[in-house]
């Protein structure tokens, strides 16, 4: 993550995985989220903030969250069902179940058809928020699979020479493992930036970059930006303007929308919402969520070991690479977040002062376990 996004040092609270994972999981619980699913939800989010992924972590999603279970947006209790599948495939009618609960279990499911069947494929519509997607996809690189997920999110995001907004973040992960090296892990939007990463910005007072976003009539920002809120200004597509390469994020955008909305059964989500709601049969906006899940199995390709000797060879060629003038070193996906985690582990998890004062305030209220501080 750019260190811009970072907190700074003199505003940062170190805190224990341990302390911060038993609040967090209390605190589903008390929402009337079952233990079971509280579990996986706190690991989701933890794992976030252990990897630095702090726009999908607690800070950025925590308190979100917590609105969405109680004024009812979130179903703590869904009735989900499987509404169509095959040995390779499944769809998933998420009853407002909480993304990142619904795509544990999912991913579990493409992960089983996988061992059996070779790949498995499993979408789910009608969720809630789905959280840091690239959790997903290290789900299937543990078991030795290649892993991907891509979701359509929202329709914040001008296409290529529009003057209004259509497209989704519509984020996209793949994941692959290795013997030694860190995993591969790429996880991003479609968009220049991801919604949660300007609501970091603004927090740490720092401004956007050029074109990350556009002025409300479509024509790309060119200059560095401050702004007060993440949805002021429509963003911009991954590459800014035609000329620096914006239409192949469109592209890959629209391919997104096809494979998680479209093949899900449900309509893309700049029909449903122009409509005034993210699915045309839920009146809650924000569980609107349509997301696609597979598996890949190695072994039904090749054998595994020699896979992962492969992929180290060609990790560790990129890392043994020369870096250009004024770079400390040349890195691929995956490895900064690897080495993140180590650190954190061990000597806590950084949250800014503000996000620790929210946790306190939230202790009080649900009489939750105190959080320990480094």
């Amino acid at each position: 993550m750019l260190e811009r996004f970072h907190v700074p040092k003199k505003d940062q609270v170190k805190v224990s995985e341990k302390s911060i994972r038993l609040l967090v999981e209390q605190l589903f619980e008390k929402l009337g989220v079952p233990k079971k699913d509280a579990v996986i939800a706190a690991d989701v989010l933890i794992t976030a903030d252990l990897r630095g992924v702090e726009s999908h972590g607690i800070s950025n999603m925590l308190s979100k969250y917590v609105e969405y279970y109680q004024d009812g947006t979130f179903n703590a209790k869904p009735n989900w069902k499987t509404v169509s599948e095959t040995t390779n495939t499944a769809v998933i009618a998420a009853d407002r179940a909480h993304g990142i609960i619904i795509g544990h279990y999912a991913m579990n499911s493409a992960i089983n058809k996988a061992r059996n069947h070779n790949i498995g494929i499993v979408n789910i519509f009608n969720s809630g928020h789905m959280g840091p997607i690239g959790h997903f996809p290290m789900m299937a690189a543990q078991e030795d699979m290649i892993g991907i997920c891509a979701i359509s999110a929202g329709t914040g995001i001008l296409p290529t020479f529009a003057a209004e907004p259509r497209l989704g973040t519509n984020p996209i992960a793949f994941a692959a493992p290795g013997e030694k090296e860190a995993p591969f892990l790429f996880d991003a939007a479609t968009s220049a930036i991801a919604n949660n990463k300007i609501v970091l910005a603004i927090r740490m007072g720092a401004s956007l970059l050029p074109g990350w976003i556009g002025d409300l009539d479509g024509t790309p920002i060119m200059e560095e930006k401050k702004v007060d809120h993440p949805k002021k200004y429509p963003q911009l597509l991954f590459g800014g303007t035609r000329e620096l390469g914006s239409h192949k994020a469109y592209g890959l955008s629209l391919f997104i929308e096809i494979i998680s909305s479209l093949l899900s059964g449900e309509e893309a989500g700049m029909v449903s919402e122009s409509k005034g709601v993210a699915n045309p049969t839920n009146e809650y906006p924000e569980a609107g969520t349509r997301t696609f899940l597979a598996a890949i199995n190695i072994s039904s390709f090749t054998e595994v070991a020699g896979f992962k000797k492969r992929m180290d060879k060609m990790l560790r060629m990129l890392l043994d690479t020369p870096p250009s003038p004024g770079n400390d070193r040349v890195i691929y996906p995956g490895v900064v977040e690897h080495e993140e985690y180590q650190d954190r582990i061990k000597n806590g998890i950084p949250y800014h002062k503000d996000v620790v004062a929210w946790l306190e305030t939230a202790i009080k209220e649900f009489n939750l376990p105190k959080l320990e501080i480094f």
